[in-house]
């Protein structure tokens, strides 16, 4: 395949960018979007040109480190697929591709491709520990948990944090993130102690760090790798009134 790229490039945070044009050649169907990237670098190296920096690690869709935008779609135009997992059989011979950053204030570009998500980091931290008592561990089937429960609750977990949720929202919205990174431990016995404080906590993070309001678009579901659906931002919602509402009623242990 002989491929167009129109790619991003950035020298840092404070150049204004552009996009420049590429000609790969001879790329394999079979070869993954990072490979048909490693290509275009040893050629722009052996060029003596600046190679593209972008994101990966695991290459395997478990990290959530291939964070491009490719023809406009985070993670490519394949549903519940990350951009390593992204073959090139998928574009056509001849084919003129766009690729890019994330894009959200929340999100500032580092270099070409490379965006910082520690905002996101934040929005974790802010959720704080789990209470557990010390001593010996409690048997495993100690505290039945409903199935319908434990499975939305591993759904939720299923978030590998990419950020394609921020960067397909027309708000730059993370509430797809924070909210499957909330109700992950508060369908669950374990996320009962600090249930309530952790969801306040977290969305004072993501306001905080200049993410957007949710305005239910489910533009967020679309590109989600991981296909956690619009039902987990509702689940939030709940908890977020509940607390607030305790709150305001002066329930002890509300605002822990």
């Amino acid at each position: 395949m002989n491929l167009t790229l129109r790619i991003w490039r950035q020298t840092g945070p404070n150049d204004k960018g552009r996009m420049v044009s590429y000609k790969v050649e001879n790329i394999s169907p079979d070869a993954s979007f990072l490979e048909m990237l490693d290509v275009l670098n040893e050629q722009l190296t052996t060029a003596g040109e600046e190679p593209v920096a972008f994101d990966h690690d695991c290459r395997e869709g478990i990290c959530g480190m291939c964070s491009l935008v490719i023809n406009g779609n985070a993670h490519g135009p394949e549903r519940a697929t990350t951009t390593c997992q992204l073959h090139m059989r998928h574009f056509s011979d001849g084919e003129t591709i766009d690729i890019e950053p994330w894009r959200a204030s929340a999100f500032p570009v580092v270099k070409d491709l490379v965006v910082d998500r520690e905002a996101f980091d934040k929005i974790i931290a802010a959720g704080g520990y789990i209470s557990a008592n010390t001593g010996s561990a409690p048997e495993a089937h100690s505290v039945p948990v409903p199935k319908a429960d434990a499975d939305a609750a591993f759904e939720a977990a299923a978030c590998i944090g990419c950020g394609a949720c921020v960067a397909a929202c027309p708000n730059g919205s993370a509430m797809l993130f924070t909210a499957a990174k909330v109700t992950q431990l508060s369908l669950l016995p374990q996320g009962q102690p600090e249930r309530y404080s952790r969801v306040v906590n977290m969305l004072d993070a993501h306001d905080e760090a200049g993410f957007g309001g949710c305005t239910n678009t489910g533009e967020c579901t679309a590109v989600c790798p991981k296909g956690i659906p619009l039902t987990t931002i509702g689940r939030l919602n709940r908890d977020y009134l509940t607390a607030t509402t305790r709150k305001s009623s002066g329930v002890p242990g509300s605002t822990k």
